[in-house]
């Protein structure tokens, strides 16, 4: 594009161009079917021939953004209309499927300079607009429009589609004649006019609250509280849809079925087809890991339980199969991998039926290395998942040996800590713990005060057990960490 435009001003063509009073420019549009799954009808009304052409293309008129027209309200004077004329197959585009054509403008000097485009998609399907560069334009330049929307079919629209040019304003200093084409534009996205339900070429952003969590028309047992709006669930927010209110309820809004994934989303922000197969793919991949492991547990005599390590790797490729599991063989019968295979995303694992092996484990398992299938219960490891892990700032410095608690002991009893030098000495690489304490080598990741407390109550929970647990991290002269107190 940039050097078509040097090309142009050092052959004089856009001064020629401007002679003649015409603004010549460029559209780089990708038609529905290259991104999208194709739509044969109207693939079939819409040949690429059909998107050139006067009545039945893609029509495109500049607004200027100095000149105001007193019978229009003061909007901005708007162009006749232009439409795509050749494409230029000489620009190579940077995306498949784009395509890049010329578009000249009948523009003279009392419209001033343009500040918007008005957009008319006059064909079947929709298509993606990039952008719209003006070459030339008299005291500007380059102009450029940047788009990166869907244009649907015009009658789908109570108005055109309207672009600004690429320049920033504050409020104050939009320019007059632009100002009635934003505010136009803002109702849209806010759906002012549009009580919904919203439609796929709806282009809404709108918060609501989260209104659509029960089913109120079922009965009493299924209605939810509305989240958001209120003193006491303020937040949180999410994308409005318009649907219809449900009958028992009108604060509350009805829902989809379950499996239905044609949730509003304006079209600009939604998956493409090639993402939403991976997205599907994913969920299902994510759902059969999910479920099988769970399922396992109870075709065995300890239910909900796993009897061995040798059971939780048989949940992975290519760990050992568990014989005595009759419900994966039955799911395995009955749902062929290949079919499986077929469905979930490219890049997936072998085995649909298993879990990737995790990493730490991998390369040795693979290596039929058994007694490297426990590395993960290494002290080595443990450190390193705990500084790679969600919150590694809990990490403190330990200050004193033992670490002591902060509970009142008269109600909580004393709970300094029973980790002896005796228990870490074997990882301190020949330091006292002393030494370690001066040097800055100990490190504590403290969870017992916190947890203390709930303790009790969390473990008389059926199917609950957790520690109140203090872990030391020292720091190894090669710059890893390890946890020096034993298993």
């Amino acid at each position: 594009m940039f050097w078509h435009g040097v090309a142009d001003r050092l052959t004089g063509k856009n001064k020629e161009a401007w002679n003649e009073g015409k603004i010549r420019g460029t559209v780089r549009l990708v038609k529905k079917e290259v991104l999208d799954v194709g739509d044969f009808n109207a693939s079939l009304l819409d040949g690429v021939h059909r998107i050139l052409g006067w009545d039945d293309g893609v029509a495109f008129q500049l607004v200027s953004a100095t000149a105001a027209d007193p019978s229009n309200g003061s909007r901005g004077k708007v162009g006749k209309a232009a439409h795509l004329e050749e494409a230029v197959v000489s620009l190579k585009s940077t995306t498949d499927g784009e395509t890049v054509y010329r578009v000249s403008f009948e523009w003279d000097g009392s419209q001033g300079v343009p500040g918007a485009v008005l957009v008319r998609n006059l064909q079947h399907a929709e298509f993606f607009l990039k952008s719209l560069t003006l070459e030339g334009v008299p005291g500007r330049g380059t102009v450029v429009f940047v788009a990166n929307s869907w244009i649907y079919p015009h009658n789908l629209y109570s108005q055109e589609r309207v672009f600004f040019a690429n320049d920033t304003y504050l409020p104050s200093k939009m320019p007059a004649a632009l100002v009635p084409y934003r505010q136009d534009e803002l109702k849209i996205l806010r759906g002012d006019d549009n009580p919904g339900p919203y439609k796929e070429h709806d282009r809404v952003y709108r918060y609501d609250y989260y209104n659509d969590l029960g089913e109120p028309d079922k009965g009493e047992d299924h209605a939810r509280p509305v989240l958001g709006g209120s003193q006491e669930h303020p937040y949180p927010r999410r994308c409005r849809t318009g649907r219809r209110p449900t009958e028992t309820d009108p604060n509350s809004e009805s829902r989809l079925f379950l499996l239905n994934l044609n949730i509003y989303v304006p079209r600009d922000e939604r998956f493409g087809h090639l993402k939403m197969s991976d997205f599907l793919g994913y969920s299902l991949k994510a759902i059969i890991e999910a479920v099988l492991p769970t399922l396992g547990t109870f075709v065995d005599d300890t239910p909900k339980e796993f009897d061995s390590f040798e059971d939780i790797l048989g949940l992975y490729e290519p760990g050992p199969e568990a014989p005595n599991n009759p419900l994966v063989a039955e799911v395995r019968k009955r749902i062929p991998s290949e079919f499986l295979r077929s469905i979930l995303p490219n890049g997936s694992h072998d085995h649909p039926l298993k879990m990737p092996l995790p990493n730490i484990i991998r390369s040795d398992v693979l290596k039929k290395a058994p007694e490297f299938k426990f590395g993960w219960r290494t002290d080595e490891e443990f450190a390193r998942e705990t500084l790679a892990g969600v919150n590694p700032v809990l990490i403190k410095r330990l200050t004193e040996f033992p670490a002591k608690s902060t509970l009142d002991p008269s109600q909580y009893g004393d709970h300094t800590s029973k980790i002896t030098e005796a228990h870490i000495q074997h990882n301190m690489e020949g330091l006292s713990v002393q030494n370690a304490l001066k040097k800055n080598r100990l490190f504590i990741l403290d969870h017992h005060d916190h947890f203390m407390p709930y303790l009790n109550k969390i473990n008389e929970l059926e199917g609950n057990f957790i520690y109140a647990s203090r872990t030391l991290l020292f720091l190894k002269d090669d710059g890893t960490a390890a946890e020096p107190t034993l298993p």
